[in-house]
């Protein structure tokens, strides 16, 4: 295992982040497809066998059983010290702005509930889970300030989010004496690359870690075309993300599997050995110990310039999908068109 500074933080973390989303309660969750307790300890142990020890979660998988499983495996399985734990928090809810909840309010009570269900002092990385936009930036600023302040938390993060609210979000903490985002957490694999657009740009400039999620795609550049799993046939949520561009994607994922047998190796470590000479971490879920294993001999494969291009030559702009279009403000989804010299995308 490799492992590198989390952008500007004091963190360490491995190449690969165990993404935690696969664990919990079932029957607490919108997933059917997770796993119970027993098999996600016998996943994070075996990350933390294979030197992993970066892991991200949510209190919103699984009605916080997901945190409840990683924070029980944690202490079992390692020393505090040694392992990153990373939570995510979301928007206020409507019940919440009705009585009159504060932005800053309400962050103290989703760190102490995921504390509570981690069985944790503090995490090690905060993440704003995708934009608030009914919530003043400078009430969720002042309130990630007061949860570092208290020591709930050592740094903060944000998810699904454009680069220039991070950006936005990062010079009102420079003036205000905030912490800023160290990372972002966004929607980026080989057959969705819109964060090059500028996200990607940006932390370049600014030394912040890029964390994607999604990295095999939900498990499409792990698979043959026409390959199927219980999560592909049941989550509707990755059928709503790729859905609509089978056809531009299946060029792309023929070359991970031509690849793949040429250099003896599996799709899984093709496709994130590509996106780990782009990014700090991706987040990688697993829910069988093949997946964790295949993560992380990703970290020891190198492609060559030629295999990077061979790989990337075929994309073409997909539209805004996911949790992005999901949390996009009506202002703001109006039609746009990119030239692509070849083609227009509308979006």
């Amino acid at each position: 295992m490799e492992y590198a500074k989390l952008g500007n933080s004091g963190l360490t973390v491995s190449r690969i982040c165990m993404g935690c989303m696969g664990f919990g309660d079932a029957k607490n969750g919108q997933h059917s497809w997770t796993l119970d307790e027993a098999h996600s300890r016998e996943i994070i142990r075996r990350g933390l066998e294979l030197g992993v020890n970066f892991f991200d979660t949510a209190i919103g998988y699984q009605s916080g059983t997901s945190e409840q499983y990683v924070g029980r495996a944690v202490r079992d399985f390692a020393k505090r010290e040694d392992v990153v734990v990373a939570t995510k928090f979301l928007p206020r809810t409507q019940e919440e702005i009705a009585a009159g909840i504060s932005g800053q309010q309400h962050i103290e009570n989703m760190i102490n509930t995921s504390l509570k269900n981690l069985g944790l002092d503090y995490v090690d990385l905060y993440i704003y889970h995708m934009w608030d936009y009914a919530t003043p930036l400078y009430d969720i600023m002042d309130g990630l300030n007061r949860v570092v302040k208290a020591g709930k938390a050592r740094y903060i993060g944000i998810s699904n989010c454009f680069a220039y609210q991070l950006a936005k979000a990062n010079a009102l903490a420079e003036q205000e004496g905030f912490p800023k985002f160290v990372s972002i957490q966004g929607h980026y694999n080989l057959i969705f690359r819109e964060e090059e657009r500028e996200m990607a740009k940006l932390c370049a400039e600014d030394n912040i870690a890029m964390t994607p999620y999604s990295a095999l795609a939900g498990g499409r550049l792990s698979k043959h075309p026409g390959e199927t799993s219980k999560r592909l046939q049941e989550d509707e949520y990755a059928q709503f993300k790729y859905g609509s561009t089978a056809q531009q994607d299946v060029g792309i994922i023929n070359r991970v599997a031509e690849l793949a047998d040429k250099r003896e190796v599996s799709m899984t470590e093709i496709a994130l050995a590509w996106l780990l000479t782009k990014v700090t971490a991706p987040v990688v879920g697993a829910t069988k110990l093949h997946h964790i294993d295949g993560a992380a001999k990703a970290v020891e494969l190198a492609l060559t310039p030629e295999e990077i291009t061979y790989l990337e030559e075929l994309y073409v702009p997909h539209r805004l999908v996911g949790v992005m279009a999901q949390n996009t403000p009506a202002a703001a989804t109006e039609k746009h068109v990119w030239s692509t010299g070849s083609q227009d995308i509308e979006t």
